[in-house]
C-alpha cells in the first residue's frame, strides 16, 4: 500500500506547456531564428531545461551548444513562469483529499529547483509537499532514481510503499529504476508511449481526481 506519493511537476501537477513554449521561442527569436510551433516545443519537454534548449536550437537550425543559450532561456522563462501555467483541473482538491487520507506528498521534477519552487509557491501549492526536488540538485535528473531514492529515505518509505505519479516515459523509467509503483497521467502533455512500453503493472488516470479511486485510505 503506497504511503509516499511522488509527483512530477510539468504535465502532471501543472499545465505549463504554453509558458515553456513561449520562453523557448523568445530565446530562438533573440538568436535570430524563427519560432517553433508550440506543440513542437512541448514534445521536447521532460528531460530538463538544458535538454529542451539543445533540442530547440537544433530543430531551429542553430548550434545546440550556443554559448549562454541555457542562461538566456532561464531568464526568458523566469519572466513568464506563471503567465498561463495553472494546476490541472481538480488537482488542488485531489491533493487536499490525499493529504486528508494520510499520504505524504512530494515533488520530483527535472525542472530547475528555483523555477519549480517559484511555480509551486506562485500557485499556492508548495505547502502541500514535504519535499520538492528539482533537476539541477545534487540528486541528478530523472530517469536517474537517486532523487526518488532520497525522497524515500527522507520519508522512511520502502519502494513497495511508494508511488511515482508522472506523465512521461522518463517518469516510467524512473519508477522502474527505483522499484516503485507508477501511475501515468494520460492527460499530461508528456504522455508519449508506444506499443510494448507497458508491462501490466502500471496505473493510469485521465484526470487528477481518479487518483482517489486508485489510492484508498492510507
Amino acid at each position: 500500500m503506497p504511503q509516499l506519493l511522488v509527483f512530477d511537476l510539468d504535465g502532471t501537477l501543472v499545465d505549463s506547456h504554453r509558458d515553456l513554449a513561449d520562453a523557448t521561442n523568445a530565446l530562438l527569436v533573440e538568436l535570430g531564428a524563427e519560432p517553433l510551433p508550440p506543440e513542437v516545443v512541448t514534445a521536447m519537454v521532460g528531460e530538463g531545461a538544458a535538454v529542451l534548449v539543445r533540442r530547440a536550437l537544433t530543430r531551429a537550425g542553430l548550434a545546440p551548444d550556443t554559448p549562454g543559450a541555457l542562461d538566456r532561456f532561464l531568464h526568458h522563462y523566469d519572466t513568464r513562469l506563471l503567465a498561463t501555467t495553472r494546476p490541472y483541473h481538480g488537482m488542488v482538491e485531489t491533493l487536499d483529499a490525499l493529504q486528508a487520507r494520510g499520504f505524504r506528498l512530494t515533488v520530483l521534477t527535472n525542472k530547475p529547483q528555483d523555477a519549480s519552487l517559484k511555480v509551486l509557491r506562485g500557485l499556492a501549492l508548495d505547502g502541500r509537499f514535504t519535499q520538492i526536488v528539482g533537476g539541477d540538485t545534487s540528486h541528478g535528473r530523472k530517469p536517474d532514481p537517486s532523487g526518488l531514492r532520497w525522497l524515500m529515505a527522507e520519508a522512511g518509505a520502502s519502494p513497495a510503499a511508494t508511488m511515482l505519479i508522472g506523465d512521461s516515459p522518463v517518469d516510467l523509467a524512473t519508477a522502474r529504476n527505483a522499484g516503485t509503483a507508477v501511475c501515468l497521467a494520460r492527460y499530461g502533455f508528456g504522455y508519449r508511449f508506444g506499443n510494448g512500453d507497458f508491462d501490466g503493472r502500471e496505473h493510469f488516470i485521465d484526470e487528477p481526481s481518479a487518483l482517489l479511486t486508485i489510492l484508498p485510505q492510507s
